[in-house]
């Protein structure tokens, strides 16, 4: 199953085009290749070949079991904001009970999700300068730079879930193996766990590189599509104020931030590159208006690759009911009244509600949300709290919740302290980002506890920061094939 020691490695191109790695070395009469194919030696012979590779490189982000929808189930069921009906494991039940193990299902596909999108990139990184003057220069070291983005969220997104939270103990804990090297045989199979900290490391390396050489708009025909679907720099700081805000790093939060939020008082924005900026409907920004220039990162999904059924977290939220939104969770916070327009992403039936964000019916058409500018606002607002700016903390705060309820006063008492003031951000983290992916974490990188849960059938037990399952464990397939990974 792990895509990185197979002698035989597939790598979806747009197009439906299929290159094959292959470990023979026949005759080329003999060894003919299929119309439908490329040889491993031609992969990097055109412009369009590659830029194949590019796209699926970010088609594989967007598999069913990793970006395409599941693993933000995973991550916001194991916090207090949903219920689960069934205890199916087929659903996320593992994730919502934290009862993992190696062999789970979901544990295997998310790894190997994760990887190949990883090998992938790395492929990229490594073959554009081995193949020079096929594309211009510009445009390789963009292709190279959107590929170490790439590289970088993989490795964040699994190290944070696999590996212990980088403030327990400033990232000395294992993390995952730090593949940097493209695989196409069983040879380097064996390789031990980088620290966290080691992995933090490669992921802000890989994004000041991407900040550097990603373009900073994109223009023509197509531009509305590609700011949102393809990184700029933009996206690439984006996303280090999400990973230094999981490291703590309070004060390299707000200097990234600063790159794309310059002002202190509202309307917030970005004033270079892509223009990012709040949309004034909520709704629209994540149901019909996918190209806003609030979405920094969206993985699109259209008829051609859509998910249905049990693959489909629309289907899983709101279709089957699997999951309802707990009354005592962030459903009834007083920091999200009736008049919010973001109850408009639930569908109530009776007294109970389920999360409709991803949609109510399939065809499951959207724009996945991977990384919003209220996300950025809301990762400053912490951080200018957390290094005493209250004042911009505030205005920050306000600003994300007043574009869905500008008739909500924040209570005087729910900002005048450092702690209020945070408390007040992470209640509206919940709401702003409810279904996104980001509950488990925020618990985590804060060391707080994992909240028991009670539904009508089945249970949770809360879990402790020294609980053995606070974190998820190695996939047994990295077990099974990797001899050091325990080492």
């Amino acid at each position: 199953m792990k895509n990185k020691i197979l002698s035989t490695v597939t790598y979806l191109i747009t197009g439906g085009l299929l290159l094959m790695v292959s470990s023979c070395n026949e005759s080329k009469y003999l060894d003919t290749i299929p119309p439908t194919q490329v040889n491993a030696n031609d992969i990097f012979d055109t412009p369009s070949r590659i830029l194949g590779l590019v796209n699926g490189t970010y088609k594989s982000l967007k598999d069913a079991n990793y970006f395409g929808g599941r693993f933000q189930l995973y991550l916001d069921v194991r916090g207090e904001d949903f219920i689960n009906t069934t205890g199916n494991s087929f659903t996320g039940y593992d994730s919502w009970a934290n009862r993992y193990n190696s062999g789970s299902n979901d544990i295997n596909n998310l790894w190997t999700a994760a990887y190949a999108t990883i090998n992938q990139a790395n492929i990229i990184i490594d073959g554009i300068p081995k193949n020079p003057g096929i594309v211009s220069d510009e445009l390789g070291n963009q292709y190279i730079a959107e590929a170490k983005f790439l590289r970088a969220l993989s490795y964040y997104s699994i190290v944070t879930v696999f590996g212990q939270p980088y403030n327990k103990n400033n990232g000395t804990s294992p993390g995952v193996p730090l593949r940097l090297q493209p695989e196409t045989t069983m040879e380097n199979n064996d390789l031990a766990r980088s620290t966290v900290a080691e992995v933090y490391a490669q992921v802000l390396k890989d994004l000041n590189d991407a900040e550097a050489g990603l373009p900073t708009d994109y223009t023509g025909s197509t531009a509305l599509t590609l700011k949102v679907t393809r990184a700029h720099r933009n996206t690439a700081i984006a996303l280090k104020t999400r990973v230094y805000l999981n490291m703590g790093n309070y004060a390299k939060v707000v200097e990234e931030a600063k790159k794309i939020v310059p002002q202190t008082v509202a309307p917030f924005s970005a004033t270079t590159g892509v223009k990012h900026a709040l949309q004034s409907n909520i709704i629209s920004v994540i149901t019909t208006d996918y190209t806003t220039t609030e979405s920094i990162l969206s993985a699109p999904f259209s008829t051609l690759d859509m998910y249905s059924g049990q693959s489909a977290i629309g289907y899983i939220y709101n279709n089957v009911a699997e999951y309802y939104l707990n009354p005592t969770g962030i459903l009834g916070s007083s920091q999200w009244p009736t008049t919010d327009a973001r109850r408009g992403f639930l569908r109530a039936s009776g007294s109970t509600n389920y999360l409709s964000k991803f949609g109510r019916t399939a065809p499951y058409l959207i724009y996945m949300p991977l990384i919003r500018y209220s996300e950025v606002l809301l990762n400053y607002a912490e951080a200018a709290a957390e290094t005493g700016d209250l004042t911009l903390a505030t205005n920050l705060l306000k600003a994300v919740h007043a574009r869905s309820d500008a008739s909500y006063t924040f209570p005087a008492s729910a900002t005048a302290t450092k702690d209020a003031l945070i408390s007040s951000i992470l209640v509206e983290r919940r709401i702003e980002l409810l279904g996104e992916g980001f509950r488990s974490n925020d618990l985590l990188r804060r060391l707080q506890t994992i909240p028991a849960k009670t539904g009508p059938t089945v249970s949770a037990n809360a879990v402790s920061p020294a609980a053995e399952n606070y974190i998820w464990p190695i996939s047994n397939s990295e077990i099974v094939n990797n001899r050091l990974i325990n080492q």
